[in-house]
């Protein structure tokens, strides 16, 4: 059984499939497959890395229309590989799982979805995603707001915004595609910023027909423009962010790009010094944008850094006494990461062993980014230290090799249940450890950054510090002995 019919869990399914492990069931709350691409559809919605290292490298898209797809493509690109690999005949709709609890005698895991009916499962797979569980702002008066509240992730595209006054809370990585779409179509905009974003230029452009041919009639083109997206992206984030302590000049040089581009954009001097970062290039998901600089040089949006004291039933209050009267609020707030989504359900493992209540008690922790002691049989796609990379395809695959030797071993041993050993898992874990203390998020400047990376330990744990061919390597040669099977 898989919960989440994403890409991660699609990309699960279709690597027990090929184990011959086709006895599947995915689950997944919403309405369609897809994952966040069904479920976001805000204006501006993009992927934020170039397209063609946004997909299997076993099912390339030679089709996207941009370097930077718009989101309705990667909705559809998920639809395609549902269909090429016939898992939609294993998908449930609608369907949200409650919990999940290991049942030691059987030897099987007891899943109780919503109603109150329950699934046995020999194998269970979460693959609920990194950002799945919305984050409301907490403050004072929102509930009391009598205008309409969106948050980014439950867009409503009913609701009228011509010529409204508007308020965007948060300026992370999907606000940064949302403002300059709302700042064509509103009367005026005013955005509060509570942390400022490092942006760098966004190399888009439309895939001419010709191109997009040679890529489906000659694959090798496609694939050598993947390998040069990856290998830029690979020196910004492990050269720059993971191995801080070893080429600090990269770092370095990421923020100058950025403070160019916004210097380029911003001839304001007050204004670049409240767009500007105080905190060092990588301590937050830093993103790409044309248009997101100059949308507060127009002169119906006003950037707001003082803090929000409250909210009442017309407007916004801040900490200096200062009212902005609006009539939609967007809330560009984020998700829940650390308190709600590891995990997204509650998970109780061998002797009543509570997923979420061990990691929030012993740090969060998971074996090669997957498996944890004391949960047989139970595998965590979006874990502490697995997202590798900068593209959210590098971790899938990464997991789906982990997944094809780890079932192999296996099978070999004519065992049906594995489980991580404590010896295993916790050295892996004092690696990882070691390895974040070469980064950024320990010696960079971090304190400004109010990052999601940063769980309530302080630890930076969701990014695996290593690079993706070290990640990929692992995955396929860690030793088989650190399981213990049954």
């Amino acid at each position: 059984m898989i919960v989440g019919a994403g890409f991660g869990g699609m990309g699960a399914a279709i690597q027990l499939k090929r184990l011959g492990l086709d006895n599947l069931l995915i689950v997944d709350r919403e309405s369609d497959l897809g994952g966040t691409w069904h479920v976001n559809h805000y204006p501006g919605l993009a992927v934020d890395i170039p397209s063609a290292t946004y997909s299997y490298s076993f099912e390339p898209n030679p089709h996207w229309s941009r370097l930077f797809a718009p989101g309705a493509e990667l909705k559809k690109y998920a639809a395609h590989v549902a269909d090429k690999y016939d898992l939609r005949r294993s998908m449930r709709f609608d369907t949200a799982v409650e919990s999940a609890r290991w049942d030691q005698s059987a030897q099987m895991w007891e899943v109780t979805l919503a109603g109150g009916e329950t699934v046995r499962t020999r194998y269970l797979l979460t693959a609920t995603g990194f950002l799945s569980q919305p984050k409301m702002p907490e403050i004072a008066g929102i509930d009391s707001f009598g205008g309409t509240i969106i948050h980014t992730a439950d867009w409503d595209d009913t609701v009228p915004l011509r010529r409204k006054r508007v308020a965007v809370i948060g300026t992370g990585a999907t606000a940064v595609q949302l403002i300059p779409e709302l700042a064509k179509e509103v009367g005026h905009l005013t955005v509060y910023q509570r942390t400022p974003i490092w942006v760098s230029p966004k190399m888009d452009f439309g895939v001419p027909t010709p191109v997009r041919s040679l890529f489906a009639g000659v694959p090798l083109t496609q694939r050598a423009a993947r390998m040069v997206g990856t290998s830029i992206l690979e020196v910004m984030m492990v050269s720059g962010v993971l191995h801080y302590k070893e080429a600090p000049a990269v770092n370095r040089i990421a923020e100058r790009f950025c403070l160019a581009h916004l210097h380029r954009q911003v001839k304001d001097p007050e204004l670049r010094r409240k767009l500007t970062p105080s905190y060092s290039f990588g301590c937050k998901r830093p993103t790409y944008s044309n248009d997101y600089f100059p949308t507060f040089t127009q002169p119906h949006v006003t950037l707001e850094t003082t803090p929000i004291d409250r909210i009442d039933e017309t407007g916004i209050v801040t900490a200096d006494g200062g009212r902005t009267e609006i009539d939609v609020l967007v809330t560009a707030t984020g998700f829940n990461l650390w308190d709600t989504n590891f995990p997204a359900i509650q998970v109780i493992g061998r002797d009543g062993k509570d997923l979420g209540e061990f990691w929030r008690r012993e740090r969060f922790q998971a074996y090669e980014g997957v498996t944890v002691p004391g949960f047989p049989n139970f595998i965590s796609l979006n874990s502490p230290w697995s997202y590798s990379g900068l593209s959210y395809f590098t971790t899938i695959e990464c997991q789906m090799r982990h997944m094809e030797r780890l079932f192999i071993a296996m099978r070999k041993r004519g065992a049906t249940s594995f489980e991580i050993t404590p010896e295993a898992n916790a050295a892996f874990l004092e690696r990882m450890t070691e390895k974040v203390g070469h980064s950024v998020f320990a010696l960079g400047d971090c304190a400004g950054a109010n990052s999601y990376y940063f769980n309530q330990h302080g630890e930076a744990t969701l990014l695996r510090p290593t690079s993706t061919l070290n990640a990929l390597r692992e995955a396929g040669r860690f030793p088989t002995d650190d399981y213990a099977y049954a």
